[in-house]
């Protein structure tokens, strides 16, 4: 027993003073591995007397457990202390100026934005934010969309695992939860356009789980369909740069707007590519209508009164429209080959009055 309280207090020495792990890996192997010094104690039970074996068997054992707890106490202590010094030498001061080499680039998403906010900002339009994490109430019911209606199913819609009332919360499907929030805290007349990520259980080239929307609500006494028209084809035709791009209505149904419609773009696919303009093709670009008087009423709003209309665009489908980007998906890989191709400059900001020199 004296020769194992030797041998465990060398042992116990030798991994408290492994300065790293290639060394605290030297002393497994000397103590554990294949010809260990505690791997040979184990091997020779069998040389003893059977009166023996027992005793020394767990002594054995016992000095085995210990040594490889303490091997990966001390590892787990050198592993900690690694990356701390690791996390204080690649250290990043945020504040530092760009480097030189690299100015930078704005993303296709955040350009697009402020260009939507630009044009709707010199027609009166104010920008409204809301949280991404909503209430059931906000993102489906005021909106009058049924129970069963099938964006309320999971296949569709992201739910927490948190409730509020008898409802779960939810990553909000659209941002017209916060046309909600607005008519409740506001009286009309109201002119809002709501920028943000939206969320739903999409995945593939032309569909992504977080994605971009910017939706409009307009309510006041007068507004009636053809405001609606005329706000967005000078929209389409200033943000895509064509005077006299065609722009058609059809009729389709959303549960929070009625009468509804569908807005399309003319557009020519010839040569297998896609030209925005005149054409003898159409392309779906949004969805639009007047707000359902059921919708006014959730929000306190007398609809004998009050009008209005509402509107919603994607972000991602207007970038890539308008710059010839052909994957979903390539928005969200980090990819900075792919930013510095599709990227902006940094004082390249959007204007109907000029662009700012970069």
């Amino acid at each position: 027993m004296e020769d194992l309280d030797a041998l465990r207090g060398e042992l116990t020495a030798s991994i408290n003073g492994a300065a790293d792990l290639d060394a605290l890996e030297a002393v497994r192997v000397a103590a554990l591995g294949r010809k260990g010094s505690v791997t040979g104690l184990m091997k020779s039970l069998g040389q003893l007397d059977p009166s023996e074996r027992k005793a020394a068997g767990q002594a054995f054992n016992a000095l085995k457990d210990e040594i490889a707890e303490a091997i990966e106490a001390r590892k787990k202590t050198l592993s900690e202390s690694g990356l701390d010094a690791r996390l204080a030498e690649e250290q990043v001061d945020v504040t530092l100026p760009a480097r030189p080499e690299r100015s930078g680039s704005i993303h296709p998403i955040s350009q697009t934005i402020d260009e939507v906010i630009s044009i709707f900002g010199e027609m009166g339009f104010t920008v409204a934010e809301g949280p991404d994490i909503e209430e059931d109430w906000y993102n489906f019911t005021a909106l009058n969309i049924p129970p069963d209606h099938p964006a309320r199913q999971e296949h569709d819609t992201f739910y927490l695992n948190a409730e509020k009332g008898d409802s779960r919360m939810v990553l909000r499907t659209h941002t017209s939860p916060v046309q909600i929030r607005t008519m409740q805290a506001k009286k009309p007349p109201i002119r809002i356009i709501v920028p943000g990520r939206t969320y739903r259980c999409d995945h593939d080239a032309t569909h992504s789980p977080m994605f971009h929307q910017v939706e409009a609500l307009v309510v006041d006494e007068s507004t009636h369909m053809g405001h609606l028209k005329g706000c967005l084809i000078e929209f389409c035709r200033t943000f895509f740069g064509v005077e006299d791009l065609p722009v058609r209505f059809r009729p389709s149904y959303f549960p929070f707007t009625e009468p509804s419609a569908e807005v399309d773009i003319g557009c020519s696919r010839e040569g297998g590519s896609l030209k925005i303009g005149a054409g003898a093709d159409w392309l779906e670009i949004l969805g639009s209508g007047m707000v359902n008087p059921k919708v006014l009423e959730n929000c306190g709003i007398d609809s004998t009164r009050y009008q209005g209309f509402a509107f919603g665009i994607g972000i991602e489908r207007l970038a890539m429209l308008k710059y010839g980007i052909p994957d979903l998906r390539t928005f969200y890989d980090s990819d900075i080959r792919w930013l510095d191709h599709f990227g902006f400059k940094p004082l390249d900001v959007p204007s109907l009055v000029g662009r700012a020199l970069a």
